[in-house]
């Protein structure tokens, strides 16, 4: 089976109403743009992914991430990262704080020096001790992104991840988003209702009905 994530047949419904039907197979690397009016089942495709599907809706297919059948384990072990439009960062944890959260292991010395270097990644060295309230939106949106990449996901879901930025945070945080996806051979499955989202992804582009749920 091939590296990547492959959406085999995936069928949502939700009661007698058809709202996904998806057979698609996303490359490392690549992002997969799903667009849509809202209510038509972007966010729904995202939760039955990675394994929180609503029992309001039912669901048939397979979800395979590098050759693993991944469709009927807990979301914990699925290997999936997401990111949604608002940051939910620990407003009780400082920034450094928060990025521990998506360690497991290690000894303190070594988390210290992995938090060290994520925030150097993107470009915020020495905000280990900052309060998340004190930084700015696309700094919020880097350290989410990099609390989520600690714990070494295989794939990468963005649910509007970047609908509540300005447009030159936006930017800058998308292509630091693609470019890291790139960089880590990460298929993304990314929802959105913007077409320069769409655009800055650079790969298939899926537009869902406008069926409302």
């Amino acid at each position: 089976m091939a590296e990547g994530l492959t959406i085999q047949a995936v069928e949502i419904r939700k009661g007698d109403q058809p709202l996904i039907a998806l057979d698609r197979h996303v490359a490392p690397g690549t992002v997969l743009t799903v667009m849509g009016p809202s209510g038509v089942g972007k966010s729904t495709l995202l939760s039955y992914l990675i394994g929180t599907l609503d029992p309001a809706f039912t669901a048939r297919g397979r979800v395979i991430l590098n050759g693993r059948d991944v469709t009927g384990l807990p979301t914990a072990r699925r290997g999936m990262g997401i990111l949604f439009q608002d940051d939910l960062l620990f407003p009780h944890l400082s920034v450094g704080g928060n990025l521990a959260f998506g360690l497991a292991g290690g000894d303190r010395a070594a988390r210290r020096e992995r938090i060290a270097a994520a925030l150097d990644e993107v470009g915020l060295a020495g905000f280990e001790n900052r309060d998340p309230a004190t930084v700015s939106g696309g700094q919020r949106a880097r350290v989410s992104l990099m609390r989520m990449l600690l714990a070494d996901p295989h794939a990468l879901l963005l649910d509007e991840a970047f609908s509540r930025l300005d447009a030159a945070r936006r930017e800058s945080t998308r292509a630091m988003v693609f470019d890291t996806a790139r960089a880590r051979s990460l298929p993304v499955v990314m929802v959105t209702h913007d077409a320069d989202d769409a655009a800055a992804a650079g790969g298939p582009v899926i537009r869902l009905g406008d069926t409302p749920r």
